[in-house]
């Protein structure tokens, strides 16, 4: 039996298995930075199949290593998978609903985390097959600013091995389960916050003249923005999804506050946009007899694909899957702090097809209703298991 169908038969053989490691995980979902017992779940897990690890990296991020026996040289590339849900509700009604009322893996990081760790149930039993070392990240809090990615960096996750590459899969629910989709180069947008303080001078409304509405400067900022912004012919988004102005039917405020979100793929344009955002809202503010204080806190930076990691992966893809089975994605507007470990070393971001039309399995991330097609665990983590065997053996 060759490498590649051995680690087909172990992706059926084990896909029961990793089945319900992903309804233990959805049943037990955990927010940003406080996956304590998801962490003690995957530590039990790689203690059990005998997988060296160490854990309590930001509190709980776990490494593991997988040293290949088949030659002695120092390669190493990485795998990583996130582990925290959203404050959501879960509406499904299946036998793993989530326990925790208001947290769900509505964004799939049980699947991703159940697909890592089936890959390295995979690699530990193919070890002697390959050379070089295989670098396993769980990492916490992708949802949350300043992103876990950043922080494990910071603790030194890339070093001790270092890895020559790295590469991650996340859910893609309006693609059918069995398929993957893979993108060169900028694949997906930056992401800050945006926070506007406008004051005025508030007053009863009836009285004209008497006060600088807040609210009417905020809307002339919104318009304002939304007209410079919409002429950058660069991959842009500039929206407000809040507006506090806490006055009455008579009752003019004496301040309100905008929150929103900007995207780009550009980073010299982000840098450029922030001070346009700043002199926008400043001067019409005081145009208006009022002012405003412009808050931007920076978040993740676009995540760019390596382009010949990201092409080699999509060969071994097209390999393992069949070419009918690997798509070509298109660019995105979302997010993703793995963008932090692609500005430090190359990187794949791909994405696993988990809808099923013909199930009704349809619902997209972020929603109270999202699931998947569990046969794309087969793939997660066969493909998983295919790419860092095939990337570590051609260095």
């Amino acid at each position: 039996m060759s490498l590649k169908e051995n680690i087909k038969s172990l992706s059926e053989k084990y896909l029961s298995e990793i089945i319900q490691v992903r309804r233990h995980l959805h049943s037990h979902p955990e927010l940003s930075f406080e996956e304590y017992n998801t962490s003690k779940f995957i530590s039990e897990k790689l203690k059990e199949w005998e997988i060296p690890f160490k854990d309590e990296i930001v509190k709980t991020g776990i490494v593991a290593l997988i040293q290949g026996t088949k030659t002695s040289n120092g390669n190493c590339i990485a795998l990583r998978a996130d582990m925290d849900a959203l404050p959501i509700t879960e509406k499904n009604e299946v036998e793993y609903k989530s326990k925790n009322i208001g947290v769900m893996h509505a964004c799939g990081h049980d699947v991703h985390t159940a697909s890592l760790l089936g890959a390295a149930k995979i690699l530990s039993e193919l070890k002697n097959e390959f050379n070089g070392t295989i670098k396993l990240i769980f990492q916490p809090g992708e949802e949350k600013a300043p992103g876990g990615a950043s922080l494990m960096i910071k603790e030194g996750v890339l070093e001790n091995p270092k890895p020559s590459s790295i590469f991650a899969l996340h859910v893609f629910p309006t693609l059918e389960a069995g398929k993957v989709g893979f993108r060169s180069g900028k694949y997906m947008a930056s992401t800050d916050e945006i926070y506007l303080t406008i004051k005025g001078k508030g007053g009863h409304a009836a009285m004209k003249g008497t006060y600088v509405n807040p609210l009417l400067i905020a809307s002339e900022i919104i318009i304002a923005l939304e007209k410079e912004f919409s002429r950058t012919e660069i991959p842009t988004v500039l929206a407000f999804g809040k507006i506090i102005g806490n006055g009455a039917t008579n009752v003019i405020p004496d301040e309100v506050k905008l929150e929103g979100t900007f995207r780009t793929m550009d980073e010299a344009w982000r840098k450029k946009a922030h001070d346009i955002i700043r002199q926008i809202s400043e001067s019409k503010a005081k145009s208006m007899n009022g002012n405003c204080e412009v808050n931007i806190l920076s978040g993740y930076p676009a995540l760019v694909n390596d382009e010949p990691t990201t092409e080699r992966a999509k060969k071994f893809a097209k390999d393992f899957l069949g070419k009918e089975n690997v798509t070509e994605l298109e660019l995105r507007m979302t997010g993703e702090d793995f963008s932090f470990f692609a500005e430090k070393i190359p990187a794949c971001f791909y994405r696993l097809g988990t809808g099923n039309k013909s199930k009704g399995i349809t619902s997209g991330v972020h929603t109270p209703t999202f699931n998947i097609d569990e046969s794309a665990l087969k793939t997660g983590m066969g493909l998983m298991a295919w790419i860092a065997i095939s990337s570590i053996s051609e260095k």
